[in-house]
């Protein structure tokens, strides 16, 4: 019996990106109608950084046009939706809570079954959303400004982590070094830019972790040691900036590999014979990153994923893919679910781990 298509309204509110899309769901796979991007760095750009008041505020007065202009370029009205999702968390509450608002008052007002989605579900699922796409089980690795850990994602809502950061996030450390040579905002793709006219080998940078078992990471040390560096050049040029930068992400490239190596190795008995290795998340977007993994995934006969770059950072396309994933296997929320400001995939390898308190995304001011 043939699966009869889903079509969702996603809404994605968690941090600094007011998004709507509308995704049909296929038998053979989703289909994108509309995917509407809001973003805030010109709001956030003077304080180098996500200021979570200016972001709600910045969801509150965008949202709804958003979401009609979803409705429009998928030339559809909330009568051919079969449910509407939007994250309920983890993020910045005062965001989540504006989307989440939104989501429910929409699936009230016309009769829709509501599905509160976890934006890091959302992450895991986005290379399913190319043409390539991606098969469970697969190896994730969730990269962004308050995540990175390594997924095994067996199937819609079943996760298990194999390791996380004990302490700062990957896209936190790019930030924090763009914030630190005043390079501007958004600091990810400034400090990736910047890095191509450096020389990586001119600082001489720590690789927390580097060696060790297991595929846990540690970002700390790598960016105190990046905050000395900047202090004693003073007043760097921005030749001392790139060659910064190209020396921090060098140190990234080795930390990462080296992870990823030992994150492989526990997957391969989940997995058998040939495994997948997945990339998402906002720094997923970074070229010498992707390079690094795809060399990585041949060399250990691994397929390599990665949605389209549009895909990386947050999206609404994600949330209505993963909450279409869902209604289709019969879970929906009920109108009193409640935001979450921390939620974990993998709750109890979360609770083993309660003093480094994953799965919540902060300000990154």
């Amino acid at each position: 019996m043939s699966m009869k298509p889903l079509t969702i309204l996603g809404i994605e509110t968690s941090c600094d990106e007011t998004a709507a899309a509308v995704l049909r769901l296929h038998e053979h796979g989703p289909e994108v109608l509309s995917d509407i991007v809001l973003g805030q760095a010109a709001q956030h750009a003077p304080y180098k950084g996500v200021v979570p008041e200016i972001a709600a505020r910045a969801h509150v007065e965008g949202l709804d046009g958003t979401i009609a202009l979803a409705m429009r370029e998928a030339g559809l009205g909330f009568g051919a939706l079969d449910g509407v999702a939007a994250t309920a968390g983890p993020g910045l509450i005062g965001g989540v809570l504006v989307g989440l608002t939104a989501g429910k008052a929409i699936a009230l007002a016309h009769g829709l079954p509501l599905i509160a989605v976890n934006h890091l579900e959302g992450h895991a699922l986005s290379p399913r959303l190319s043409g390539k796409g991606a098969t469970f089980p697969y190896l994730l690795l969730l990269v962004s400004g308050g995540h990175c850990q390594f997924i095994a994602v067996m199937n819609v809502g079943v996760y298990r982590r194999l390791g996380t950061t004990v302490d700062d996030a990957l896209g936190e450390a790019f930030d924090k070094l763009a914030k630190l040579l005043d390079l501007g905002f958004p600091g990810g793709p400034l400090v990736e830019q910047a890095a191509r006219a450096g020389d990586s080998t001119r600082f001489s940078l720590p690789r927390p972790l580097l060696g060790r078992e297991g595929c846990d990471f540690s970002f700390a040390g790598l960016k105190t040691a990046c905050v000395r560096e900047a202090e004693r050049l003073g007043a760097p040029n921005y030749q001392d900036k790139a060659d910064l930068c190209a020396s921090f992400q060098a140190a990234v490239l080795d930390i990462v590999t080296d992870r990823t190596r030992n994150a492989m190795a526990l997957f391969d008995p989940i997995w058998g014979a040939k495994g997948r290795l997945v990339a998402a998340g906002g720094v997923a977007a970074n070229l010498a990153l992707r390079g690094k993994l795809e060399a990585l995934a041949a060399e250990r006969n691994y397929d390599f994923v990665a949605p389209p770059l549009k895909w990386c950072t947050d999206n609404a396309a994600m949330i209505a893919l993963a909450g279409a994933e869902r209604l289709r296997l019969g879970f929906s929320d009920e109108l009193s679910f409640v935001a979450r400001p921390r939620w974990p995939l993998d709750e109890a390898a979360a609770a083993s781990r309660p003093s480094h308190a994953p799965g919540r995304k902060g300000a990154k001011a």
